[in-house]
């Protein structure tokens, strides 16, 4: 009969964030195998299974008994902390399976657990260090040679990514977690937010918040994660956060607002790993080459070079030393502090005006002066012009823009007036109603996008009556429509609620209706689902004009 291995994921180690299916996985083996550390965290959800704990180094020996055992059809599980997939077990269970020629159709079964990995479960401990590109890092050469953990280090310090550090230290292997630092601060601030997480969720929970000059200070050990921001990371109120991007959009009368829309340790027994006794002030003359005298750059050279030379017990971090100081006097170093500013991006709408739809070429002129090589031009249905400018003056674009006569509008949920262009001015009884609504309520926010579209005849030829609220100015007065939908393959009109208002009571009428949605509408709720669920606003009663034929939702269950 065959067995069946269950390499399991728990977490952090408490109980509360253990899976559920974990939990089941535990209850359904007959064997349990794992690091005695482990074993204990869970040793409340075992009940007459048999164990297997071993020692720290012991991982391969673990996975071998794990497949023998369930070879010998037994149900095993292997467990690690935190996801068994990430520095745990499921990798190596696989490695010995595959050396033993197993199939997935005819070897045992196999399944992998997920759990609640280091850098998760650290991360909401410390704020939310890991909203951009991270990456994870061991820094134990057990299994590793150091000097492709140093390469790894290096990159992802050079490509500002946010670091977890796992197995940062332990009583023997002490200045890995001293070498990554030095790499980091060749490309990072000193003053880069740094969280150590020991024992995240367990009983002797640990979390500090340092920075990267001065981590070295705390206690940093084998159950501690180190967790290093990129340039962008702050602390705020004892939190780390890291912005989601490296961009901020601005738009008027809105303050900065982020774009929308985480141990074999014997020398003889591990010739690549870090040599703990040497320091790194030994071989730090090397350096020393790049600061010579230009009379000296010779022999600094041949000293850099002759650096080079190590004998073999020498370690890889007097090489690299002697190579960066032989680099920095022939001018090939490329390493820096990396700085990602955040760039700041300026949204605004133009126009020529609210009845006026004629661009001058000084308009032109200058919406291509302001905007730029990298900035752009889009044309809306809005009769507007959206702008997007990176820049970190705003104030100077919006003078440029007001200097040129244009009417500037907020991005974004905000009122926006729809008018016509009231037959070139020649109808332009509506035009100061349509100016003082603008006064009143351009660009205030609501809780989605709000259009008034205005038209100053009967021909209602810019489509007013397909705004979310529209009023047409007909015969002396206005008839006023509210809650079309306006997008959609069900779109429809407005319901025709007044007509024949006075001109002295639409400002006041539209001005109501509007704050009365700002003030009751859900957020993200569109006029129309807002005049259908509250059946009255401002007095006029919703009726239902959706066109009754049956149409087929569009893909995105508008």
């Amino acid at each position: 009969m065959k067995g069946k291995l269950l390499v399991i994921g728990f977490g952090p180690g408490s109980f509360e964030h253990i899976t559920q299916r974990a939990r089941e996985a535990i209850q359904e083996s007959d064997m349990i195998i794992g690091y005695k550390t482990y074993v204990e965290l869970i040793q409340g959800l075992l009940t007459n299974q048999q164990i297997i704990s071993t020692g720290m180094t012991e991982e391969v020996s673990r996975a071998q008994e794990a497949v023998k055992q369930a070879e010998a059809g037994k149900t095993v599980a292997v467990i690690s902390s935190g996801d068994a997939g990430v520095y745990g077990m499921a990798g190596l269970v696989y490695e010995v399976l595959i050396e033993k020629g197993w199939k997935k159709e005819t070897g045992v079964e196999l399944e992998v657990i997920p759990g609640i990995s280091a850098i998760n479960s650290c991360a909401s401990l410390l704020g939310a260090p890991v909203m951009h590109d991270a990456c994870t890092i061991s820094l134990s050469d057990h299994l590793t040679p150091w000097e492709l953990i140093e390469k790894r280090i290096e990159a992802a310090a050079q490509a500002d990514f946010v670091v977890a550090f796992y197995n940062p230290k332990s009583g023997r292997r002490t200045r890995q977690i001293v070498e990554a630092q030095r790499i980091l601060l060749k490309y990072r601030s000193p003053d880069t937010p740094v969280g150590l997480v020991k024992s995240a969720y367990r009983d002797r929970e640990e979390v500090v918040m340092t920075n990267l000059k001065d981590m070295l200070n705390h206690e940093i050990g084998m159950l501690t994660t180190v967790v290093v921001g990129n340039s962008s990371t702050f602390f705020y109120d004892d939190l780390m956060i890291t912005p989601r991007g490296y961009q901020r959009k601005y738009t008027l009368n809105q303050t900065e607002q982020p774009l929308r829309p985480h141990q074999r340790l014997r020398k003889e027994a591990e010739p690549w790993a870090l040599d703990q006794e040497e320091t790194v002030e030994q071989t730090a003359s090397a350096i020393e080459a790049v600061q010579t005298k230009p009379e000296e750059t010779a022999t600094s050279r041949a000293l850099a070079e002759e650096a080079v030379q190590t004998k073999p017990e020498e370690t890889a971090t007097s090489r690299a030393l002697a190579e960066e100081a032989l680099q920095a006097i022939l001018g090939e170093t490329t390493s820096g502090v990396v700085h990602q500013p955040i760039q700041s991006i300026f949204e605004v709408a133009v126009s020529p005006g609210l009845a006026n739809k004629k661009f001058t070429p000084v308009q032109m002129t200058t919406l291509a002066e302001v905007v730029g090589e990298k900035g752009t031009m889009e044309y809306t249905p809005d009769h507007q012009i959206k702008l997007q400018i990176p820049t970190a003056q705003p104030d100077v674009i919006i003078k440029k823009l007001q200097a040129a006569s244009f009417l500037l509008s907020p991005v974004g949920d905000v009122f926006t007036i729809k008018a016509c262009d009231f037959c070139d001015g020649e109808k332009s009884d509506a035009i100061p109603h349509t100016e003082e609504l603008q006064k009143r309520l351009g660009g205030m926010d609501m809780p989605k996008e709000l259009k008034l579209g205005i038209n100053g005849c009967g021909m209602a030829c810019y489509g007013a009556v397909q705004e979310d609220i529209g009023i047409v100015y007909r015969k002396g007065a206005f008839d006023l429509f509210l809650g079309a939908k306006t997008v959609g393959r069900n779109a429809h009109s407005g319901q025709i609620v007044a007509e024949g208002i006075a001109p002295d009571d639409i400002v006041e009428i539209v001005e109501n209706i509007v704050h009365e949605y700002k003030e009751k509408g859900h957020p993200n709720e569109r006029f129309h689902k807002f005049f259908k669920r509250v059946k009255n606003v401002y007095g006029f009663d919703y009726q239902d004009i959706t066109p009754k034929i049956k149409v087929e939702p569009a893909p995105c269950g508008d």
